[in-house]
């Protein structure tokens, strides 16, 4: 994901330690249910569409700029599916961030999967059941996407 302008502005006082940040994560179905994902420039792994909120940005409205900036897919957003605190992520050039991730479930209503930026390698339909090797805390999110729940988060003890 491309840093936002606002990231960098604190990074110049904060240095490489750890940022606590919002992002927004698209379960993306088509209409024969296969589930839109990207390859990342920076990993070179395939992930679900995600980004960073802008400030007094709307998860929703964040989803349908992120999705349509990274793959040129309009979407809507049906629901939320979870929200859920991620581990420490440090990026190759030594920044440390945790996102509390809004993960959303949403349908594609137009456009062509390409790539659109330089923030994915490559783009792509999957069937659930074909899906490229994906890190277990996005298989999560599908599996949360895929049922007909309420939202998901972590219950206190």
């Amino acid at each position: 994901m491309a840093t936002p302008d606002f990231i960098r502005t604190i990074r110049a006082f904060a240095g490489h330690q750890l940022l606590w940040l919002p992002g927004v994560s698209a379960v993306v179905f088509d209409d024969e249910g296969r589930i839109l994902l990207g390859q990342r420039s920076d990993s070179r792994k395939w992930a679900l569409i995600s980004g960073i909120p802008e400030p007094g940005e709307q998860p929703a409205a964040c989803a349908v700029r992120e999705v349509y900036e990274e793959t040129a897919v309009h979407i809507e957003v049906e629901r939320v599916v979870m929200v859920q605190a991620g581990g420490q992520v440090t990026f190759a050039n030594g920044d440390v961030c945790q996102f509390m991730d809004t993960t959303l479930r949403c349908r594609a209503v137009g456009g062509e999967a390409r790539v659109n930026d330089d923030e994915s390698l490559q783009v792509g339909w999957f069937s659930v059941d074909a899906l490229p090797k994906l890190d277990d805390y996005a298989l999560v999110r599908i599996k949360q996407a895929l049922l007909d729940e309420p939202t998901w988060f972590e219950p206190t003890t």
